[in-house]
């Protein structure tokens, strides 16, 4: 099991929502988002922030870092290494288990990730057949987008996807491409872009606040 960080704005919590970071941070990295995003009114919420494994990273001359996987070239059609993508989604499986050996149920759990991170869940998604309440997808994009396909018996889940339109990481046409891939494979997305680089802004925090309002409050 992945070491994380981890922070409730309730007892008892029965919502979840476990953030992955992105390239060479940790699960310290997004903790202190918590307070700028929660809302009053809102249901205890555990968030979850594991630290990814150090491995070499060949794209920075092989320093290792904390990756949930290998970026092997700069050709986004290629540049992730599939097999540590593949081992990071059985790692984030098991912490949705965990979650729900907690009490949480399947479908009161948000799974978010930036840049890496979100090329984990958004990969995640299109394989799993057990419930989720949403993916927060930032700055990020979908690994082999191209030859990507959603498992028959995947779950339905909805997407916030967002990203900076001078992002110098992942070039915003990517990030289009990738969320009009997940469109046309059935998934519910919401898409918004921002005048920012590889980051996250204020307003982008009050929309996703917003999209998380209205699941929390319908269940």
């Amino acid at each position: 099991m992945l070491q994380t960080v981890e922070q409730e704005t309730g007892a008892s919590p029965q919502w979840s929502i476990i953030w992955l970071h992105g390239l060479g941070a940790d699960g310290h990295d997004f903790a202190p988002i918590v307070p700028e995003l929660v809302r009053p009114g809102w249901p205890a919420l555990r968030f979850v922030f594991p630290h990814a494994p150090v491995r070499p990273i060949t794209i920075n001359n092989g320093v290792p870092m904390r990756g949930w996987y290998d970026i092997v070239g700069m050709d986004f059609r290629s540049r992730a290494d599939m097999d540590g993508v593949r081992a990071s989604v059985v790692e984030l499986d098991a912490l949705i288990d965990r979650e729900i050996e907690r009490g949480v149920p399947a479908e009161h759990i948000f799974l978010a990730g930036f840049s890496q991170g979100g090329a984990v869940i958004l990969t995640a998604a299109l394989q799993r057949t057990a419930p989720l309440a949403g993916l927060i997808a930032l700055s990020t994009y979908l690994p082999e987008a191209e030859t990507a396909r959603r498992a028959d018996n995947a779950v339905q889940v909805p997407v916030f996807m967002a990203h900076g339109t001078q992002d110098p990481v992942i070039p915003l046409q990517i990030a289009e491409h990738s969320a009009a891939a997940v469109r046309a494979m059935g998934l519910e997305l919401q898409w918004q872009s921002y005048a920012m680089a590889h980051q996250v802004c204020a307003e982008e925090l009050t929309a996703l606040g917003d999209w998380l309002q209205l699941r929390l409050q319908a269940a």
